[in-house]
C-alpha cells in the first residue's frame, strides 16, 4: 500500500518524468543499428564464419554479388563497370575486359568460363566488396550500383537481398505499429467499459515501448525482426496489465470514497497479481536467449526488458494518467458490451466431460501436425520476400538463364600446388549439380605464364595465405540437393587440404539448419520447465503447473499443427519463437482462472460452484486479453510483405484465439476431473468438510 500511496502522491511528477524520458529514448532509437542478415547470428566458432573472416582479412573482401546485364552493348557495360569501380567499398569488379582486351571475341575465353558468364544476350559481372555482406556500407554500395547502372543491370546475392529487405522494412515498420494501435484501440473500445480509457492505456504502453526501443542502444544493434515485432508484441502482451489495473481501480472505488485511496489500493492489488503472470511471460522470452542461433537472444532480451518496463509503467505511469484525467474518465463510462458470462460458465461446467473427450481426441492429430510443421519449415531467406523485388527477380534470372543457384567460395592453403588444385577442380566438376569451378588456373589455363596473369584477377583469387575458388551450383540454397553437394565438395577439399574451407550463403544456411533444429528442442524444454517452476511457486502446487502447461501446450500444438494440414510452409524461426511466446503470453489466461478457482475452493465452495464462479469471472478478462493480442498482430500479419514477420504475427494472432478457447473450455473440465488431486498437492487448498458431500456429483 505504501508504494501505491507514493505513486498517487507523485502522479504529476511521474507523468512529467515519463514524458521527459521520451527525449533520450528517441535518440536511442535513431542510433541503434538494425541488422537485416539472419546469417550474422550464427556462432563465430563455425568454420563458415571463420572462412568469411579470412576472406576479409586476407583478401580484403567480404560481400560478393553477380550483376546481370541483359541486352546491353559491350561499350555500355564497360562504362557502367568504370562507374561501379569508383563506388565506395567496391573492392574489385571482374568482367570480360579484365581477362582480355574488349576487342577480342568473348568466344576465345575458356569454354566453361564463357558459358558460366554468358547466356544469349545476357552477361554476368562479378563484384567484390571490402565490407561484410550485411554491413551498412555494403548495402549503401548496392543501392549506388543500382543508381549508376540506371536500370541496365540486376544485382543478385545475399547483400542485395539484405538491401531490399532493409528498404522494405523501413517503409513498413511505422505502418505495422499504426495498424496494431488502431486495431487494439478498436478492440478495447468494443470490450472495455469506458470510451477514452483505451487511449490512456495506449499512451502509457506507448511510453514504455519507446523507452524500451531507446534503451536498445546499449545492445549496439538489434535484428530487423526484433525491431519490427517488439513494439507490436509489447503492446499486445502488456495490455493485460493495464486492463487489470483499471478493473481493480473500479472495484476499489466501490470500497473507498476517495479515488486516490482507491488507486493506491488498486496499485497494491495489481502489483500482487501482475508479478506472477509477468514473470511467466518474461521466462518465456528469456528461454529464447538459450538459442545457439543468437537471434533468439536478441529478441528475448528486448522483449523481456519490454515486459518489465510494461509492468513498471502499468503501476506508475498509467495510475498517474488515470488520476490526472479522472473527471473526463468518469464522464465517459458506459456499459461493457461483453454480456454476463454466468449462463455460459454454468453450461460449460455442466457438460465438462465433452471437453475432456475433445481434449483426448485432438491431442494426437495436433501433435502430429506440430511435429510435421517443424520439419517442413523453409530456410531460404529469399522466400520471405515478395516475388517482384529486384533481388528475387535477379536470382530467378540467374537460375533460369544461367542455371545458377547457390555460389560457393572455397579457400585452399596457398601451399597447395597448382597441379593439385587442377585435380581438385576436375573432381569437383564431376559432383552432381556443380556447373563450373573457377580458380586462377581454370580461368587463365595452364599455358599462360604467371607474369601474364592480370593483377585484378590475381588479387581476387590469391593471397599470401590462401587461394580462392568459386564454385557455381545449379542447386538452390537450403535444398536437400545442395546439402548433399556440399558434403561431397567438403570430402574432396579434405582430400587435398584438411584446413580448406567451403563458405558462402549455402554453407552458412546449412549450419543454420543444423543449429536451429537443436535450438527448437532446447528452447521449448527450457521454457516449459521455467514456466512450470514459476507456476508451482506462485500457485504453491505440483499438479496445477502440469494442468496449466498441458492446456496451453495443446493450444500450441493446434496452432503450429494447422500449417501442416493447411499446406502452409513457415520460415524456420516461426516454430521456435511461437512455441515460447504463446506459452509465456497466454498462460496468464490460465493463471487468472486458476487463482479464482483456488480462492473459491478455499472459501468452502464445492468444486462445481468454484469452477463455475472462476470461469464466469475470468471469461471477460480472458476475452479482452486474447482479443487485444489478436487485434495487435492480425493486421500486421495481413499487411506485411515480409513473410518472416507476417507469419510470426499470423501465428501469434491465431494462437491467442486458440489459447482463449482452450482455457475457457478445457481448463474448467480439467479442474473438475482433477479437483481431488489438486486438493492433495496444493498448499492452502482446503475445501471445508461440509462441502465434501458434493464432491462426487
Amino acid at each position: 500500500m505504501r508504494f501505491g500511496k507514493a505513486v498517487v502522491k507523485s502522479r504529476v511528477i511521474i507523468a512529467l518524468v515519463a514524458l521527459i524520458l521520451l527525449i533520450p529514448s528517441f535518440f536511442g532509437m535513431i542510433f541503434t543499428r538494425v541488422n537485416y542478415d539472419m546469417l550474422n547470428y550464427l556462432p563465430d566458432s563455425l568454420d563458415t564464419i571463420k572462412g568469411q573472416e579470412y576472406m576479409l582479412e586476407d583478401f580484403g573482401k567480404g560481400a560478393f554479388s553477380f550483376l546481370i546485364f541483359e541486352g546491353a552493348e559491350d561499350k555500355d557495360i564497360v562504362e557502367a563497370e568504370e562507374k561501379i569501380k569508383q563506388i565506395d567499398h567496391v573492392a574489385t569488379v571482374l568482367w570480360y575486359d579484365d581477362l582480355m582486351d574488349i576487342s577480342i571475341p568473348k568466344e576465345l575465353l575458356p569454354d566453361k568460363v564463357y558459358k558460366a558468364f554468358n547466356s544469349g544476350d545476357a552477361t554476368l559481372m562479378a563484384v567484390f566488396f571490402d565490407t561484410s555482406s550485411s554491413s551498412d556500407e555494403t548495402m549503401d554500395a548496392i543501392s549506388e550500383i543500382r543508381s549508376v547502372a540506371d536500370g541496365q543491370c540486376l544485382v543478385s546475392g545475399i547483400s542485395a537481398m539484405v538491401t531490399d529487405l532493409r528498404n522494405l522494412c523501413e517503409a513498413e515498420e511505422t505502418i505495422y505499429v499504426a495498424i496494431a494501435v488502431v486495431l487494439a484501440l478498436a478492440a478495447m473500445i468494443i470490450f472495455m467499459d469506458n470510451w477514452i480509457i483505451p487511449i490512456v492505456f495506449l499512451a502509457s504502453i506507448g511510453i514504455s515501448i519507446l523507452i524500451n526501443l531507446g534503451s536498445n542502444i546499449f545492445l549496439g544493434e538489434i535484428s530487423y525482426i526484433t525491431k519490427a515485432l517488439s513494439a507490436v508484441l509489447q503492446l499486445a502482451v502488456t495490455m493485460d496489465y493495464s486492463i487489470f489495473l483499471w478493473h481493480s481501480y473500479g472495484e476499489q472505488k466501490s470500497i473507498y470514497t476517495d479515488h486516490k485511496q482507491a488507486m493506491a489500493a488498486a496499485i497494491k492489488e495489481t502489483v500482487r497479481s501482475v508479478l506472477g503472470s509477468s514473470i511467466t511471460t518474461v521466462a518465456g522470452f528469456i528461454a529464447l536467449c538459450f538459442m545457439t542461433f543468437t537471434l533468439g537472444r536478441d529478441l528475448g532480451i528486448v522483449m523481456a526488458k519490454g515486459v518489465l518496463l510494461g509492468v513498471l509503467g502499468c503501476v506508475t505511469v498509467l495510475p498517474s494518467f488515470i488520476l490526472i484525467l479522472d473527471k473526463p474518465l468518469e464522464k465517459t463510462m458506459h456499459k461493457s458490451l461483453i454480456p454476463p458470462a454466468k449462463k455460459i460458465a454454468n453450461g460449460i461446467v455442466k457438460i465438462f466431460p465433452v471437453f475432456l473427450i475433445l481434449f483426448a481426441a485432438v491431442i494426437y492429430p495436433s501433435y502430429y501436425g506440430y511435429s510435421c510443421t517443424n520439419s517442413e519449415v523453409y530456410y531460404d531467406l529469399s522466400l520471405s520476400l515478395p516475388e517482384d523485388m529486384e533481388n528475387v527477380i535477379a536470382n530467378t534470372k540467374l537460375k533460369e538463364d544461367f542455371g545458377m543457384g547457390a555460389t560457393h567460395m572455397i579457400l585452399i592453403d596457398s601451399s597447395v600446388t597448382s597441379k593439385d588444385i587442377r585435380k581438385m577442380s576436375s573432381e569437383m566438376e564431376k559432383v552432381d549439380g556443380v556447373k563450373v569451378v573457377l580458380g586462377l588456373e581454370s580461368i587463365v589455363g595452364p599455358m599462360i605464364p604467371d607474369e601474364m596473369i592480370p593483377d585484378s584477377v590475381r588479387e581476387v583469387l590469391e593471397s599470401d595465405n590462401w587461394k580462392m575458388m568459386i564454385v557455381s551450383s545449379e542447386y538452390k540454397t537450403a535444398s536437400d540437393e545442395i546439402a548433399k553437394q556440399m558434403y561431397e565438395l567438403n570430402a574432396i577439399i579434405d582430400k587435398y587440404d584438411e584446413s580448406g574451407l567451403l563458405i558462402g550463403e549455402a554453407a552458412c544456411t546449412g549450419d543454420l539448419i543444423d543449429i536451429t533444429s537443436v535450438d527448437f528442442q532446447t528452447v521449448n524444454m527450457i521454457s516449459i520447465i521455467a514456466i512450470f517452476i514459476i507456476i508451482a511457486i506462485v500457485e504453491k502446487s505440483i499438479s496445477l503447473p502440469v494442468i496449466l502447461v498441458a492446456v496451453i501446450e495443446l493450444a500450441i500444438f493446434i496452432n503450429l499443427g494447422l500449417p501442416h494440414y493447411l499446406g502452409e510452409q513457415l520460415p524456420f524461426i516461426a516454430p521456435i519463437c511461437i512455441s515460447t511466446i504463446q506459452l509465456g503470453a497466454t498462460v496468464d489466461y490460465a493463471i487468472l482462472m486458476t487463482t479464482r478457482y483456488k480462492k473459491e475452493r478455499s472459501l468452502g465452495n464445492d468444486k462445481r460452484t468454484a469452477v463455475s464462479i472462476a470461469l464466469e469471472t475470468s471469461i471477460p478478462s480472458i476475452i479482452v486479453s486474447a482479443m487485444g493480442l489478436f487485434a495487435a498482430t492480425v493486421g500486421v500479419a495481413i499487411y506485411s510483405d515480409v513473410d518472416m514477420i507476417g507469419s510470426l504475427c499470423a501465428l501469434m494472432a491465431r494462437g491467442a484465439i486458440i489459447s482463449m478457447f482452450c482455457v475457457i473450455l478445457i481448463l474448467p473440465a480439467m479442474f473438475m476431473l482433477c479437483d481431488r488431486i489438486i486438493g492433495v498437492t496444493t498448499i492452502g487448498f482446503k475445501p471445508k468438510k461440509k462441502m465434501e458431500a458434493n464432491e462426487n456429483d
